[in-house]
């Protein structure tokens, strides 16, 4: 008996098996690593806005602190010698001097990136349900409908990640706290993923589906969360760890995450059909 014929007859009896094959088939058809690249690719070119607004705030708080700033300067001077520490603090306190035009141009530029990112993960996203669905939406109310899908998956997305990082046992928490923290970051993945799966796709898909799928993704999240927590303490313990490694990994979170998502979308959309159904049309209730 052959490879593929075992792997008929497994999937004959194990449903999970036969429907995260048809689900992996159905990414692959919908070109689901290409559509998770173009996701991550919008994904770090949002970062640098996002940074340049980031460091506006540091500026306003500075500004507003002088006893603060003196010490930031100190530190930098005890960290760092010579020439160096003076363009170090040169370099702040020009930041510092121009924070309302970097933070209004850093506003501007990650409004529009997240507003392309949006777009480019609602396009992925109905790949996975409905390849080739047109756009239904005028323009100006799918942008307003990006940016209201923008503000709530950014909400979600913190508090998540700093639920995790209280289940990851940094702030010192009991065992029974840490477990509780836990199972909200999932709970909240679940819910963000979810609603994304749900609503983000050009045509609104069965809640039901997607709450599975859901699930499916938040708890894999969750173990990829804890796997890159481990990662960044091992890369960053020498120098090129500390050059490259935050970036590499954001590269490679962004990624891996994106293609979760997509594969489960996929999942969602493929639905419990057998063996031998057509697995190209989208899923309903």
């Amino acid at each position: 008996m052959g490879i593929g014929e075992r792997l008929e007859q497994a999937r004959a009896r194990l449903p999970w098996l036969d429907h995260a094959i048809r689900a992996q088939q159905r990414y692959d058809g919908a070109k689901g690593d290409f559509c998770a690249a173009a996701v991550t690719y919008f994904t770090i070119f949002a970062m640098f806005p996002l940074l340049m607004v980031g460091f506006a705030g540091a500026g306003f708080v500075l500004a507003r602190k002088p006893a603060l700033l003196a010490e930031m300067d100190q530190r930098v001077k005890a960290a760092v010698s010579g020439d160096f520490a003076d363009q170090l603090i040169s370099l702040i306190d020009a930041a510092i001097d121009s924070r309302t035009s970097v933070g209004l141009i850093g506003l501007a530029t990650a409004l529009w990136a997240g507003l392309n990112w949006m777009t480019h993960l609602r396009g992925a996203l109905t790949q996975m349900w409905a390849p080739d669905t047109p756009a239904t939406q005028g323009f100006v109310s799918a942008k307003l409908s990006d940016l209201t899908a923008l503000v709530s998956t950014f909400a979600a997305s913190l508090l998540t990640i700093g639920l995790t990082a209280l289940a990851s046992g940094s702030l010192n928490l009991a065992g029974s706290l840490r477990g509780a923290s836990l199972v909200m970051s999932i709970l909240v993945a679940w819910l963000m993923f979810t609603w994304m799966m749900a609503r983000l796709p050009r045509e609104q898909v069965p809640m039901r589906r997607a709450a599975a799928a859901g699930m499916l993704a938040a708890v894999g999240f969750e173990v990829f969360k804890q796997v890159a927590s481990i990662y960044l303490r091992v890369v960053m313990r020498g120098p090129a760890g500390t050059t490259f490694g935050p970036v590499f990994g954001l590269m490679v979170f962004a990624y891996i995450t994106a293609r979760l998502v997509l594969f489960a979308t996929a999942w969602a959309a493929t639905g419990p059909e057998p063996v031998d159904s057509a697995t190209a049309q989208p899923a309903s209730d």
